[in-house]
């Protein structure tokens, strides 16, 4: 496996602490948060056939915050699922688990989304 140095393009640990909620774990460093990142960047590139992540600067507002709050729920579950159980600050278990249940349908969501459109779209032209 590479070792990734960079931090990730498509959200920023703003985007992701919002997702994460109070209950994750500080264990779950902004490490891990890159590493999963990095992968979930990977995947939605291959999803839309273009390499958003290098030419970010260049895509339409909307599909930026779209990818953006893809990739910040992807990492937060992620951080969810880390520890889900006594260091957490999850009232219950079921709670942890309905977090990421709400993330992945959100995701699912913008997968459609995200696989209907073509270049032009996220080009704005």
């Amino acid at each position: 496996m590479a070792a990734f140095t960079n931090t990730i393009m498509l959200a920023d640990t703003t985007d992701v602490a919002g997702f994460m909620g109070a209950g994750v774990n500080a264990a779950f460093t902004t490490t891990m948060q890159d590493l999963v990142g990095v992968y979930t960047e990977a995947y939605l590139c291959n999803l839309i056939k273009y390499d958003a992540v290098t030419n970010w600067g260049t895509l339409n507002a909307i599909y930026k915050l779209i990818m953006s709050e893809y990739v910040a729920r992807a990492i937060a579950v992620e951080a969810i699922k880390y520890d889900m159980g006594t260091t957490s600050t999850y009232t219950s278990r079921v709670e942890a688990e309905d977090m990421i249940n709400i993330h992945v349908y959100k995701m699912e969501k913008i997968e459609l989304i995200l696989s209907k459109a073509d270049k032009q779209d996220f080009l704005g032209v």
